[in-house]
């Protein structure tokens, strides 16, 4: 797929691919979008210790990297974070390397990191940091399967219109099964349908504010068992 690099409203960029008209990010603002639905109304949410978390979509590192150095910059009392991410059409170098996302964290470290986000190898856990272990996964979705359960999901699959077999009720199916109970996904897409799908797999639904430019964003949770 042919990617080319474009500048969002907030300064920072994102990758568009034109055979599925289709951005990375949101073009009002890949880093506010990511920042907003990933980290504010993700990670900061969870309270688990140590978190384990499953993002549907490398892509280009964005959420890896902030979601790194954000345990970094909050260093106490920081989670320790084991972080899986799954992608089935890894960048190439030069993609990764114009959206020139090392350089949008407050860490002084996030150059290194961002490398070796997009550098290490694949199916190995590694040590980006003491308080975080990423390992990235190449192959799709529909696909994964590990015995794992997760805290926190991410979810940052392309839209329905582009990839619609990634927001079925079947996939959330899967997702739920993989989810802790009292564990949640979240997502930028907050269609009617894909919250529908997400109920009928199990999930508590919830519409949170969505980042600039978007109206909401979805959070789906999976129900703690009652104590008998």
């Amino acid at each position: 797929m042919k990617r080319e690099v474009r500048e969002t409203k907030d300064g920072s960029k994102t990758l568009y691919i034109e055979a599925l008209d289709e951005h990375y990010h949101s073009f009002h603002g890949a880093l506010q979008e990511s920042l907003h639905v990933f980290i504010k109304n993700g990670l900061r949410e969870s309270h688990q210790n140590p978190l384990s978390i499953l993002e549907v979509g490398l892509g280009t590192g964005l959420n890896a990297l902030l979601t790194c150095t954000e345990g970094e910059v909050k260093s106490e009392g920081s989670p320790k974070i084991s972080y899986e991410s799954l992608e089935a059409y890894p960048l190439a170098e030069e993609e990764w390397k114009a959206t020139q996302y090392e350089d949008l964290t407050e860490s002084p470290n996030g150059p290194a990191i961002y490398n070796q986000i997009h550098t290490c190898p694949w199916e190995e856990p590694i040590e980006l940091k003491p308080h975080f272990q990423f390992t990235k996964r190449h192959t799709k979705l529909q696909d994964f399967e590990t015995h794992k359960k997760f805290d926190l999901i991410y979810y940052d699959a392309f839209a329905p219109s582009a990839q619609p077999e990634l927001w079925t009720e079947s996939i959330f199916k899967k997702l739920f099964a993989l989810t802790v109970p009292g564990g949640f996904l979240v997502t930028y897409c907050a269609k009617g349908q894909v919250k529908r799908n997400m109920k009928a797999a199990g999930y508590i639904v919830k519409a949170l504010p969505g980042p600039p430019g978007k109206r909401e964003m979805t959070r789906a949770q999976k129900e703690l068992p009652l104590n008998l």
